[in-house]
């Protein structure tokens, strides 16, 4: 991957610098990732790098196609690489996780969008928002009283 990262930058007139090799790393590993936690991933690495870096370096590796964000609620956006950006995001919103489903999962909605409202749909964009399966488990069932 740090192979066609460079190569992508390089064929645009960019140098790989350590900086916006270290960001890429960190949006590499943490996938879905804000700004604030890239920047305290790769500050482990390189103290001297500062948060306006961190947001310059995404900035300019998101016009260059290399890495995308999304909203996943209220609050700062979310990176991930854009070679692996059309997915469609669930999010608990009682645990803040985030899984994520091929665009076919979605298909039937989005066709319904398109045929009874012609909408095109933005798959990569889709965020859904409910509560996961182990949240889901852990909440009291109905009529059970709190103590």
């Amino acid at each position: 991957m740090s192979q066609t990262w460079d190569a992508a930058l390089r064929a645009r007139g960019y140098r790989v610098t350590p900086q916006r090799q270290l960001v890429l790393e960190a949006v590499t590993k943490l996938d879905h990732a804000s700004p604030e936690e890239i920047f305290a991933e790769v500050h482990q690495k390189a103290t001297g790098v500062n948060v306006s870096t961190i947001y310059r370096t995404l900035e300019l590796l998101e016009q260059l196609g290399l890495v995308t964000h999304t909203h996943l609620g209220h609050g700062a956006p979310r990176y991930h690489l854009a070679a692996e950006a059309q997915h469609v995001h669930l999010v608990c919103r009682d645990c803040g996780r985030v899984t994520e489903l091929a665009p076919d999962a979605a298909q039937p909605l989005v066709t319904a969008l398109d045929e009874e409202h012609g909408f095109e749909t933005d798959v990569g964009h889709l965020t859904v928002f409910g509560t996961c399966r182990d949240c889901r488990r852990t909440r009291p069932g109905p009529g059970a009283t709190s103590a």
